[in-house]
C-alpha cells in the first residue's frame, strides 16, 4: 500500500516561497508583454490603415482597455477570496487566446476596441491575481519589495515588447509582425500557469491566523469579517490610507492611458521613425520598470508615504517638461522623469493596501484599488482625447501635470504611514494551524 506524501505546511517569506514567487514574476512578465506588443503600433495603425484623424475616436480603445480591466479587477479580487487564486489566474489567460489574432486581422476599428475589451479582462484578472498572490507568500516583511519586483517584470515587459513591436513594426509592417509576440507570450503564460503555479490561498490563511491590529488603534475597525460594501467604501473613500492610494492611483494610470494613446501622436509630430517613436515610448515603462528594482525595497525602509508624495510630484514635473518640448531630447528626458516617478508610486500604493488590508477581504481590498486606478486608462484617454481635440496634444499633456501635483498634494495631506514595523517574534516561519484549531482573526495591540 503506497504511503501518501504528508502535506507541507506553508510558510511565509519572500526566501522560503523563492521558486513559486520565481514563477509568478515570470507570469506577470508575459502578462505586460501583451499590453506592450500593441502600444506602440495601435495609434499608428489607426491612422495609417483605418484613416482615424480625431485623437477622442483614436482613444477609444484605451478607454475600452480602461474599463474592462478595471471591472475585471473587482471580479479578480472577490472570486480569488472565493475561488482561490490559480483558477482566475487561468481564466485571465484564455480571455487573452483570441486578442493577438483579433488585431492581426480586423477589417475595421471595432474589431481592435473589442480585442481591448478581452486584453482588459485578461489584465485585470492576470495582473490582480498575481499581485494577490505574491503578497499571500511574502507576508508584511517584504511587502514593498515583493511588489517592486512583480511589478519591474510587468513594466518591464511593456517596455521590452514596445520595442521589438516598434523594430517588427519598422521591418515588416504593422501586421502581422507585432501581434504574433503576443501568440507566443499567451501559449507560454497558459502552461506556467495550468501546470507549475500553485494556490496561495493558505499562506494568506496563515497570515490572518497571526494578525494584529496597530497599537495606535487606526485599524480597529478594520476586521475580518467586513462585508464586501464595506470593504468598497474603506477602500475608496473612508480609510485614509486606502482611499488616498484609490485616487493616487487613478491619477498615476490617467497618465498612463493618456501617454499610451496620445505620445506615439505627440512624437510623430516631429516626423520620428516608428523605432524611434518605439525607443521614446519604451523609455517611461523601461525605466519605471527597473526603478521599482530600488523603489518597492527602499518602502521596506523608509515607509510609505513620503515616497508616493515625491513620485506623484516627479511625475507632475516630468509631464510639464516633456509639454513644453518639440524634440527628440525633450521627450527623451522627460519620459525618463515621468517613469522615475512612477517606479516610485506604483508598487508602494500596492503594499500600503497590503499593510491596511486584513488578510482574510485583502484579494477584495486589491480589487478595489485596482478598480480605481485601472480607471485612469479611461479618464486619461477621454481626457486625452478631448483637451486634444480641443487645444492640442501639447494641452492635454499640460492637464495631466496639473492632476498629478493636485494628486501629491492630497496624499501629502491625507495619508498616513502604514509601514509595519517588524519584530523579532513576527511569524513568518510559523506554519499553518491544523484546521480543527481556532484561528483568531486580529489580536489587541
Amino acid at each position: 500500500m503506497r504511503t501518501r506524501t504528508p502535506h507541507r505546511p506553508p510558510v511565509l517569506g519572500l526566501r522560503e516561497n523563492a521558486a513559486q514567487f520565481t514563477l509568478l514574476v515570470a507570469v506577470n512578465a508575459l502578462v505586460g508583454g501583451m499590453v506592450g506588443q500593441q502600444q506602440t503600433v495601435l495609434p499608428l495603425l489607426a491612422e495609417d490603415e483605418f484613416g482615424l484623424t480625431g485623437y477622442t475616436f483614436i482613444f477609444t480603445y484605451v478607454a475600452a482597455f480602461g474599463i474592462t480591466k478595471a471591472i475585471a479587477n473587482y471580479f479578480a479580487g472577490t472570486f480569488s477570496d472565493r475561488y482561490g487564486r490559480k483558477p482566475v489566474l487561468l481564466a485571465g489567460w484564455l480571455f487573452a487566446v483570441p486578442v493577438p489574432l483579433m488585431l492581426i486581422l480586423a477589417p475595421n476599428w471595432g474589431w481592435v476596441v473589442a480585442a481591448n475589451v478581452l486584453l482588459g479582462i485578461n489584465q485585470g484578472l492576470t495582473w490582480s491575481t498575481t499581485v494577490v498572490m505574491k503578497i499571500d507568500l511574502v507576508g508584511p516583511a517584504k511587502r514593498g519589495l515583493a511588489m517592486g519586483l512583480n511589478e519591474a517584470a510587468g513594466y518591464g515587459a511593456v517596455a521590452v515588447s514596445s520595442l521589438l513591436a516598434g523594430y517588427l513594426a519598422e521591418q515588416h509592417g504593422l501586421r502581422p509582425a507585432p501581434f504574433l509576440l503576443g501568440l507566443a507570450y499567451t501559449a507560454i503564460a497558459l502552461v506556467l500557469s495550468g501546470v507549475f503555479v500553485r494556490e496561495t490561498r493558505d499562506h494568506a490563511r496563515l497570515e490572518a491566523a497571526a494578525h494584529t491590529q496597530r497599537s495606535d488603534g487606526l485599524h480597529d475597525h478594520l476586521h475580518a469579517d467586513l462585508t464586501n460594501r464595506q470593504i468598497a467604501v474603506e477602500t475608496s473613500f473612508t480609510e485614509p490610507a486606502l482611499a488616498s492610494a484609490s485616487h493616487a492611483g487613478l491619477v498615476n494610470n490617467l497618465n498612463f492611458g493618456l501617454s499610451w494613446g496620445l505620445f506615439p501622436l505627440l512624437f510623430a509630430t516631429a516626423d520620428l521613425a516608428p523605432a524611434q517613436i518605439g525607443l521614446l515610448f519604451a523609455l517611461y515603462p523601461g525605466v519605471w520598470g527597473a526603478g521599482q528594482l530600488v523603489t518597492g525595497a527602499l518602502s521596506d525602509r523608509i515607509g510609505r508615504k513620503h515616497l508616493i508624495t515625491a513620485g506623484m510630484a516627479v511625475q507632475a514635473a516630468a509631464l510639464a517638461l516633456i509639454a513644453a518640448s518639440t524634440g527628440f531630447t525633450g521627450w527623451a528626458v522627460g519620459a525618463v522623469l515621468l517613469g522615475a516617478g512612477t517606479s516610485m508610486v506604483y508598487p508602494t500604493l500596492l503594499a500600503v493596501v497590503g499593510d491596511v488590508a486584513h488578510p482574510q477581504w485583502r484579494g477584495r481590498a486589491v480589487g478595489i484599488y485596482r478598480v480605481w486606478r485601472d480607471s485612469g486608462y479611461a479618464v486619461g484617454a477621454i481626457l486625452g482625447g478631448i483637451v486634444a481635440d480641443v487645444l492640442g496634444l501639447h494641452a492635454a499633456v499640460w492637464a495631466a501635470a496639473t492632476v498629478s501635483a493636485a494628486a501629491a498634494l492630497l496624499v501629502a495631506l491625507r495619508m498616513y504611514e502604514t509601514h509595519p514595523r517588524p519584530t523579532p517574534s513576527d511569524s513568518r516561519h510559523r506554519s499553518l494551524p491544523d484546521r480543527d484549531d481556532h484561528l483568531p482573526t486580529s489580536h489587541g495591540a
